[in-house]
């Protein structure tokens, strides 16, 4: 299984990208604008996420683990047979966060097309969530 790993720092209180982090439904608007275009809850505790290149994927919320600050996801629908995946964010200081963001997928080839998108999404976040103070 591969994992991918992306860590960054985020010049915004911890408090506060929590927030938006796990806000699952407006993840298009509050976390990762122009990255991902488009978001909607299907009801049976999944949302639909597009994303700018044209990809469609139905992410199922594991769940939102709030004294920790970290939500997890699974992707159950494209080419993967295994895509779990879970965002954690950590006070780093006075006015600013560690987002780590983990995920793991079968078969492993598929980390070199999931790779770039996380580092694209990674840096969508943190430019968003460093603009909303």
């Amino acid at each position: 299984m591969a994992t991918i790993y992306k860590e960054f720092i985020v010049e915004a209180d911890a408090a506060r990208v929590w927030d938006a982090l796990r806000d699952f439904g407006a993840v298009h608007t509050r976390l990762a604008p122009g990255f991902l275009t488009g978001c909607e809850l299907d009801g049976k505790g999944a949302r639909i996420v597009s994303f700018a290149n044209g990809l469609v994927a139905r992410e199922l919320l594991v769940g939102i683990d709030e004294p920790n600050r970290r939500l997890a996801y699974t992707v159950t629908d494209g080419r993967a047979s295994h895509h779990h995946a879970s965002a954690q964010v950590f006070a780093h200081g006075e006015g600013r966060s560690r987002f780590v963001w983990i995920t793991d997928v079968l078969p492993d080839e598929l980390a070199a097309y999931i790779e770039p998108m996380m580092a694209q999404g990674g840096l969508a976040m943190k430019k968003t969530l460093e603009a909303a103070g």
